[in-house]
């Protein structure tokens, strides 16, 4: 994978696998310290010490529809590489926690990608689980759990035409205000 956006999306698609219908994602660029962290933490069947300990190694997979699983591997090779690490806390019937972290700046970090789009298409994609976003970037931070805005659309589908035009212009813009170096922190709910 060329960008962690689609890290993102894998251990997504595997919380919502595992059973979640709460899913949150937390990308924080910490300038200062020169860290990039993200975390991914769901509430689905959660997984065993044992399979926790053996989900790095690049043969283990729940998958039937193929028998390599290089998700989690490809990205702690990808952040040890980058002076970081990745840890998974997980347990039964509770969930897990998926946490990576790089250096920033090393020469090696592959890009975030487009981090609205992402969102846009887990929001939509998977409109019964509820998703709730953190984007930081120093002081400036982004919030968004969608189960105001469904709350707020009163049975209209999260999935109509022009409240996936809604939803990903806002994404655009609030994202590209954390990201600019000018602007105030934004908070939302939806």
């Amino acid at each position: 994978m060329r960008e962690l956006c689609l890290h993102i999306l894998d251990i997504a698609a595997n919380s919502v696998s595992a059973g979640a219908d709460r899913v949150s994602i937390s990308i924080d660029e910490n300038l200062q310290d020169d860290l990039l962290t993200i975390q991914v933490e769901d509430n689905g069947k959660g997984m065993s010490a044992e399979t926790v300990e053996s989900i790095i190694d690049p043969f283990t997979t729940s998958r039937t529809e193929r028998n390599v699983g290089l998700g989690i591997p490809l990205l702690k090779h990808a952040a040890e590489s980058c002076d970081g690490w990745l840890s998974i806390k997980s347990k039964l019937g509770e969930g897990t926690q998926i946490t990576v972290q790089f250096k920033h700046s090393h020469i090696d970090r592959m890009p975030l990608g487009n981090i609205a789009d992402t969102l846009s298409t887990l929001v939509l994609g998977t409109p019964d689980i509820n998703w709730v976003f953190t984007v930081k970037r120093n002081e400036k931070e982004f919030s968004f759990d969608d189960q105001e805005i469904k709350r707020e659309l009163g049975g209209v589908s999260i999935t109509e035409p022009e409240v996936i035009r809604f939803i990903r212009s806002y994404f655009v813009e609030s994202i590209q205000e954390v990201q600019d170096d000018k602007g105030e922190s934004r908070h939302a709910s939806h």
